[in-house]
């Protein structure tokens, strides 16, 4: 994997500009705030991005896929607000989950998500190595 950091460029702080990757490309579906189960456990805007996320290392870890292997990650939130004021939170839960990987991140909000208790919904691409991806 390659981060891409065009010279002369700022560093951006907690994503990449662009990744370049090749290996097993997985495509994990928008993944919100409730467990395994379809059970949301807190309205907390950051417990949910730590759910969510939860979410999205089980389903990687389906293809053989880890978080490092991220290459792409968007944010649908509700409240640009709500999340922006939960940036502290946010970063802890994401530290604790994914690690110290930042891939390209976009972040948009959007005028609803279908389930309505979500305040966040996170989908990835993910390019796994090869040799990690089989079995």
């Amino acid at each position: 994997m390659e981060f891409l950091q065009p010279e002369g460029w700022a560093r951006a702080r907690g994503y990449s500009n662009g990744v370049a990757a090749s290996g097993r490309m997985v495509c994990v579906s928008g993944m919100i705030g409730w467990d395994g189960q379809g059970v949301f456990h807190t309205d907390d805007f950051a417990g949910q991005v730590r759910q969510a996320l939860l979410n999205v290392v089980a389903v990687l870890a389906e293809a053989g896929a880890r978080p490092e292997h991220i290459v792409r990650m968007t944010w649908y939130v509700l409240d640009k607000k709500e999340y922006v004021g939960a940036y502290k939170e946010v970063g802890a839960a994401y530290r604790e989950v994914i690690g110290a990987h930042y891939p390209a991140m976009t972040a948009v909000q959007v005028a609803g998500l279908l389930e309505e208790r979500a305040r966040v919904e996170i989908e990835v691409t993910a390019v796994a190595p090869l040799e990690d991806s089989q079995q």
